[in-house]
């Protein structure tokens, strides 16, 4: 029995044509008719938490998706929860030698030479997951906590169209989620999450590092939840509708404390700023306030909207917040 496609593609061509160049024609449209529909269609999701390992609430997530696994059940899919750190979880630190968050760079995955606890668990969990030409999951979820005001952030593995529509359904089912895209929105960072093009960081906060707080918990968790209802309903040919446009904050730059010779502290956030996560920054604005009481106003002179403020475990990469830009974007037709 013929498939419609090959009975339509031989009724446009002579039989005495060749067979072998008709059928050759007909795989080439049965390729581009499977690359479309298959690259919206999700087989495999990881659920990954405890990427550092003192933001508890991915790590105590992961535990309840392991001792109830059909919290994860859907008809169209596996999903996967892994515990990214173990090591770090144990210890209730960030990580045990360096931030394994920065660690997925592809010249590092591919350097033997680096040997720390956090590159070689890099390396395993690349190869469970990745790599990235052919990675052996869709989406990965990754569960992060933050010391910043950040409420509900949605941070995308890359602009893919899935990823757009996605954060866009979740923003109007729940309005307080905010989307942020990095600096490297793409398959070139050095993040856990880039081993696949689609699916996002959660970031939730503010969270005081090794603490729960069960209100952020639940709501990790409701969103976790309805992630994977939309990628059940996607799987299925129905898609929940989701808004055409989407609010982002791309960010362009990072900004350092002011420090001194000796590379140590000579001011802090200002207290107009603290806690001010995604709001307005205006020029002149106060951004710092040293010790000795004096105010450094932002120095820009465009409006811009910092995230990440003050974030505790940032003081160690020189980043006292990271500044954005808000965007309406228009979501494009795609997979």
């Amino acid at each position: 029995m013929r498939s419609l496609l090959e009975r339509e593609w031989l009724s446009r061509y002579p039989y005495e044509r060749h067979v072998a160049e008709v059928g050759n024609m007909i795989q080439e449209a049965i390729n581009e008719e499977t690359k479309s529909t298959a690259a919206t269609v999700i087989r495999r999701v990881a659920i990954v938490g405890g990427t550092h390992g003192n933001e508890l609430t991915g790590v105590y997530l992961i535990k309840k998706f392991e001792q109830f696994p059909t919290l994860l059940h859907r008809s169209s899919f596996e999903a996967i929860p892994l515990l990214a750190n173990p090591a770090a979880v144990a210890m209730n630190q960030r990580y045990v030698d360096r931030d394994l968050n920065r660690c997925f760079a592809r010249e590092d995955l591919s350097n033997p030479a680096l040997a720390t606890y956090e590159d070689k668990r890099a390396k395993e969990i690349a190869a469970q997951l990745g790599p990235r030409e052919q990675p052996k999951v869709n989406v990965i979820i990754d569960l992060h906590s933050t010391t910043s005001n950040m409420g509900l952030s949605l941070l995308p593995s890359s602009k893919a169209p899935f990823n757009l529509r996605l954060a866009a359904y979740l923003s109007r089912l729940h309005p307080e989620v905010r989307v942020c895209c990095g600096e490297q929105c793409d398959q070139d960072a050095p993040l856990l999450r880039s081993l696949t093009p689609l699916g996002c960081t959660l970031e939730v906060g503010a969270i005081a590092q090794g603490a729960l707080d069960a209100h952020y918990f639940q709501q990790t968790e409701q969103l976790i939840r309805a992630i994977l209802d939309y990628i059940d309903a996607n799987n299925k040919g129905q898609p929940p509708s989701a808004p055409r446009t989407l609010t982002t904050y791309q960010a362009i730059a990072s900004v350092d404390y002011p420090r001194n010779a000796a590379g140590e502290l000579d001011a802090m956030i200002h207290p107009q700023l603290q806690h001010r996560d995604y709001e307005p920054l205006f020029p002149g604005a106060p951004l710092f306030l040293t010790f000795t009481g004096e105010t450094l106003p932002y120095p820009g002179e465009t409006t811009v909207f910092p995230v990440f403020i003050n974030e505790a475990a940032y003081y160690e990469k020189g980043i006292a917040m990271v500044l954005t830009e808000k965007q309406e974007i228009t979501i494009p037709d795609g997979a």
